[in-house]
């Protein structure tokens, strides 16, 4: 039995990974780094600190990774003020969700972030907790803020469903013993390995329905 939905935040409610890629990519160029290949694939579900050092001590910024923090963050308070990159639906499927369970949502955006997301998109008080990697002592793909998140709504891990998109937010909610629906992005696909972590994957968010998740107890 399920009893409660953790919902991940970027590529799941807002689409926001293009975004994160574009403004990093560009900060990265603009100063002194060089982007890898991979790049986007390894930044997906790490917490702000980890990010940041990876820019400044793998990707060559010749920046603080507290200057590339708060400057990157600057940069998407920014763009999320002008237009925050709702998924279709994806507003009215989290209300679906938080009539029958209680909702949390385990992000690896900066609080601020969430919090100007929610905002925007009306789903500030649909969740009865959230957080942000930034204060968990490792992003994902560990578990700590998907077990934080259910300790904090006082609900068993091995209990929760997860909605996630990325593979290491898939490998995080798998880890943590909770029951994962995977929501790939088209640009961003799941290693081999995360996808067979997945109890469900599903084409786009507004496939997710109640009956989905109850299948999964």
């Amino acid at each position: 039995m399920v009893d409660a939905v953790i919902f991940d935040l970027d590529g799941v409610i807002v689409d926001s990974e293009p975004v994160w890629e574009e403004v990093r990519r560009a900060y990265v160029a603009a100063h002194g780094g060089t982007w890898q290949p991979d790049s986007q694939r390894r930044l997906m579900g790490m917490s702000t600190a980890e990010w940041a050092r990876y820019l400044s001590d793998e990707l060559g910024v010749t920046l603080t990774a507290d200057q590339v923090a708060r400057e990157v963050v600057d940069e998407m308070t920014q763009r999320y003020a002008a237009h925050v990159p709702l998924i279709d639906d994806a507003d009215q499927v989290v209300r679906r969700m938080a009539a029958r369970w209680p909702l949390g949502l385990a992000s690896s955006s900066p609080t601020r972030l969430i919090a100007a997301t929610l905002a925007a998109t009306g789903l500030t008080d649909v969740f009865g907790a959230t957080l942000s990697t930034e204060e968990t002592a490792r992003g994902k793909p560990a578990p700590d803020v998907y077990l934080a998140v259910a300790e904090r709504m006082g609900v068993d891990p091995a209990r929760c469903a997860a909605v996630e998109d990325s593979s290491n937010g898939v490998r995080s909610a798998a880890a943590a013993g909770m029951r994962v629906v995977a929501v790939p992005h088209g640009s961003y696909p799941l290693d081999p390995d995360a996808a067979g972590l997945a109890s469900v994957t599903l084409r786009a968010i507004d496939d997710l329905t109640p009956e989905i998740v109850e299948r999964l107890g």
